[in-house]
């Protein structure tokens, strides 16, 4: 504001002396009275610079307003408010984007406070990336559990229902980071959605106009021709001046006429139906029991019946009188006959995974895989979690569970790997795969040998979600605070058991940490004998 003041005085002065030079102003009233009129452009400058000074003003104020809103709720209990999926991805936009903006706004005058907080919290902020894989998180848990965009932006989820909306621009965002990954199929869902609620009156920043854009042209690439001309046309409507329309509209019609002729067909008006889930097929991906696995997630196509259900059973496991388990055996159940898979319950306790989930966090990273060609491990998009690796040597806890570990199972845990620690964040999942490495061998193998078993802590109940499912055989665990599965990889002739394929099925709503003690090969000699066929 001085700077500001101290140029219209400046200004105001130059003009004064200007006209002096070139005559006496202040002997003609009449002259003078061309400084009254300037001054008075010069106030009128000043009114639309405190104007919108007040304007900016009022807009960081509505800014704060909603945060601190949004801060409190959050704040109360930050694992329960991430823990639904459309809250972090609302976090990572509004880190990566708004605050971005925000930051914009408040440079246009100099603000050494504010722009020195923000850029010592800079560092910390999530990218384009994390904000992009947040999205595409929505998107797998869209496909995972059947959800439409609607149910997603009104916070209609399974079992809850929430104010954690989603708006015309985060609908539009969301079908621009699947454009722009040439992942039509979603770009058609997320930018249907963000006009449904656009046409419905919600206030948007985005335009009907672009909205339309990259709907048409994705609704072509998903090879529906007569909808995408519709959508063309309804745009050219709006913006007939429109740079690529016309021209697309133009190329749409010559294709479908195209068509129609080659098949002697004649043109059908469009469908009034409104695109919805279900109105294309989801292109096929990599994954081979893609179907299987996610029906399992969704809690269909179990396989467990009343004959097999019959053969399950409950029981104390001492660990073959294991003295440690004597006064205090474990309740084991049966989880599933053939492989054999049992839970344990109560086998932490709440003070051991609060102390296991210390340990683990700042240690967090993002989880890797072995990449099959290289050996080398990297991050995959099918493994979506963050992990940490404890020692025993780093507090009690962790080598009590150790030790619980081995006299359970029976196996020595001196060849296992090092407790793992997971956490799942929002769409967080781990497709189908091993436990086991298939031959040849890893070199990181060659002396503890395979992963015999696996022995899985489930950390935190999970709201909807979570399960770690069996595609092979169909199967579906529900994760139960403090309790644990186990499993073994391989038959005893130490070939692997390909039906022991699993998956960690995506978060939908709730926060998972797992632990989990991989037990390899060496050392089991004769705690677990080898049998005399390849399937024993």
């Amino acid at each position: 504001m001085r700077k500001f003041l101290s140029y219209v005085l400046s200004a105001l002065l130059w003009y004064c002396c200007c006209q002096t030079t070139r005559a006496e102003i202040f002997t003609s009233i009449s002259q003078m009275t061309d400084l009254i009129y300037t001054e008075k452009e010069l106030v009128q400058s000043l009114r639309e610079y405190i104007k919108a000074e007040e304007s900016k003003l009022a807009a960081v104020k509505s800014w704060a307003n909603k945060l601190d809103d949004l801060t409190r709720v959050s704040t109360s209990d930050p694992e329960n408010y991430l823990g639904h999926p459309v809250n972090a991805y609302k976090l990572m936009k509004r880190l990566n984007t708004e605050w971005s903006e925000l930051e914009s706004l408040v440079l246009q005058n100099p603000s050494d406070g504010f722009i020195s907080n923000m850029s010592a919290h800079r560092q910390y902020f999530p990218d384009e990336e994390d904000e992009t894989g947040a999205a595409k998180a929505l998107m797998r848990l869209q496909d995972t559990y059947q959800l439409d965009s609607e149910a997603f932006s009104r916070g209609k989820l399974p079992g809850m229902h929430s104010n954690a909306l989603l708006t015309v621009d985060d609908c539009f965002d969301m079908g621009k980071t699947a454009y722009n990954d040439a992942d039509y199929y979603h770009a058609v869902l997320w930018m249907q959605q963000a006009l449904k609620q656009l046409d419905a009156g919600d206030e948007a920043v985005v335009s009907k106009v672009d909205i339309l854009d990259y709907l048409s042209y994705s609704v072509y690439q998903m090879g529906d021709l007569p909808r995408a001309i519709e959508l063309t046309r309804r745009l050219v409507a709006i913006d007939s001046s429109h740079q690529r329309a016309g021209g697309n509209l133009r190329y749409f019609e010559r294709l479908l006429f195209k068509q129609l002729n080659e098949m002697n067909q004649k043109y059908e008006p469009v469908s009034e139906e409104p695109i919805q889930l279900g109105t294309y097929s989801r292109p096929k991906d990599h994954l081979p029991e893609r179907e299987a696995y996610e029906a399992l997630c969704r809690g269909e196509g179990l396989k467990m019946n009343e004959a097999r259900r019959s053969r399950l059973f409950c029981r104390y496991q001492n660990g073959k009188m294991n003295p440690r388990l004597l006064l205090r055996p474990m309740k084991e159940e049966d989880e599933w006959d053939s492989p054999h898979i049992v839970r344990y319950l109560e086998m932490l306790s709440d003070e051991e995974i609060e102390k296991i989930k210390e340990l683990a966090k700042p240690r967090l990273a993002r989880a890797t895989v072995r990449d099959p060609k290289t050996g080398v491990l990297t991050t995959a998009n099918y493994r979506v979690s963050k992990s940490a690796w404890l020692e025993g040597t780093d507090d009690p806890v962790v080598e009590r569970v150790n030790q619980r570990i081995e006299d359970i199972t029976g196996l020595t845990v001196d060849t296992a790997e090092l407790l793992q620690v997971a956490n799942y964040g929002v769409g967080g999942q781990y497709e189908p795969h091993y436990d086991f490495s298939r031959r040849p061998f890893d070199s990181n193998l060659k002396v503890d040998g395979n992963r015999l078993a696996t022995f899985l802590n489930y950390m935190t109940d999970v709201e909807a979600g979570g399960a770690t499912v069996f595609p092979d055989f169909g199967a579906a665990i529900r994760p139960r605070k403090g309790t644990a599965v186990f499993w073994y990889n391989l038959f005893k002739s130490g070939e692997g058991d390909y039906r022991t394929r699993h998956a960690a099925c995506p978060v939908l709503v709730g926060c998972k940490w797992v632990s989990n003690k991989w037990i390899h090969e060496r050392g089991q000699e004769f705690r677990r004998p080898c049998g005399l066929t390849e399937v024993d």
